[in-house]
């Protein structure tokens, strides 16, 4: 039985770190869950949708959390112009975040019609920028759309979005279903998948009637967790880690409406360690965590940094915090409650790269 891996440090290319004390309390704990590279995603309020505003946020972030090397994106939205798009690969922004409206935090500015964006896709094409898609339509009970299958309903704009333009590299970010897997390996090497610590474990049932393991898009069928699984297990190159860790003070989820979000961060290694070890393909973590994403996205860390490893051992009684206060000094802030709350996941952190 394996009791102790030592990886290299993690890269997560799907995380939101909010804004304000949300932010502060957050950021700094991107390196405790043993990782370095963070690709940030633009939902924030208002959203990211130009250069310098990424530019601006990402030095906030480096100035809590100077250990990671931060990637940011902007927010596809009718203002973003192909200049912007020319200004913000020169400024070393990596991606281009679309949200399709109203179907997850902070997503009202979102996108209806794919075509008109057609020549900002042509230009992050010839850019090397990377297109990130939330992949779900929005609820329609006419026409038996629900989130249930709002993510496979999406999947035919995905497939178009790649046949106009075989050379942009697009992420199917949070990828939740069977449906979604098979149709990122249908396509060409230039589609890339992102998936989650949480989708990795959780059910419908899991969600169902538990706020904190609410989510956008929801963990599906039992089928679609072992598609997931299977998939992870294979060592697939173009499926990698993406946490999609979203924090949420506890008052907004434990509500007539929760919003939708599960915090991972603080202890992203050590629930992968545990998934992986149960599903039986431990050996394949390194690959998911810290190598698959990067090589898609052909973005490094920094100088200092590359070969800075992280060690993870097997205990019992590692009981995941029952909460994080957001603020220090301002209780009226609330607090996180994070993923498997309370629960013994079985392997912690003991010797981070930092």
């Amino acid at each position: 039985m394996t009791t102790s891996i030592t990886l290299p440090s993690a890269c997560d290319f799907h995380l939101h770190l909010r804004q304000g004390e949300m932010m502060q309390m957050v950021t700094p704990k991107v390196v405790e869950g043993g990782v370095s590279v963070a690709y940030i995603m633009p939902n924030t309020v208002p959203p990211i949708k130009t250069t310098d505003e990424a530019l601006k946020y990402k030095q906030e972030l480096q100035a809590l959390a100077p250990q990671v090397t931060f990637y940011m994106t902007l927010y596809l939205s009718p203002e973003l112009t192909v200049d912007e798009i020319r200004k913000a690969s020169r400024a070393g922004i990596a991606g281009v975040k679309s949200y399709p409206r109203g179907v997850t935090t902070n997503s009202d500015s979102g996108i209806e019609s794919y075509e008109i964006y057609y020549p900002i896709f042509q230009a992050m094409e010839e850019e090397g920028m990377v297109l990130n898609l939330h992949g779900e339509i929005p609820s329609d009970p006419t026409n038996d759309i629900c989130v249930m299958n709002a993510e496979e309903r999406f999947l035919p704009q995905l497939e178009k979005i790649h046949k106009a333009f075989p050379k942009l590299k697009i992420v199917l970010e949070h990828a939740t279903s069977k449906a979604a897997v098979e149709t990122v390996k249908r396509c060409g090497d230039t589609v890339g998948c992102s998936i989650t610590v949480h989708h990795l474990q959780l059910i419908v049932d899991d969600w169902a009637g538990q706020p904190h393991h609410f989510c956008k898009p929801v963990a599906k069928f039992p089928h679609d967790r072992d598609a997931l699984r299977n998939v992870v297990a294979s060592g697939h190159p173009r499926f990698f880690l993406g946490t999609d860790s979203a924090p949420h003070p506890c008052h907004t989820k434990e509500t007539s409406k929760a919003n939708a979000g599960v915090f991972t961060t603080p202890l992203v290694l050590p629930y992968l360690a545990k998934i992986f070890e149960e599903i039986g393909c431990l050996d394949r973590l390194e690959n998911f965590a810290c190598h698959f994403g990067r090589q898609f996205y052909g973005l490094g860390q920094r100088e200092g940094f590359v070969d800075r490893g992280v060690t993870l051992v097997k205990e019992e009684n590692v009981v995941v915090p029952e909460k994080y206060p957001v603020s220090a000094t301002n209780a009226s802030a609330g607090v996180v409650v994070p993923f498997l709350t309370g629960k013994d996941i079985g392997w912690k952190i003991a010797s981070n790269f930092y």
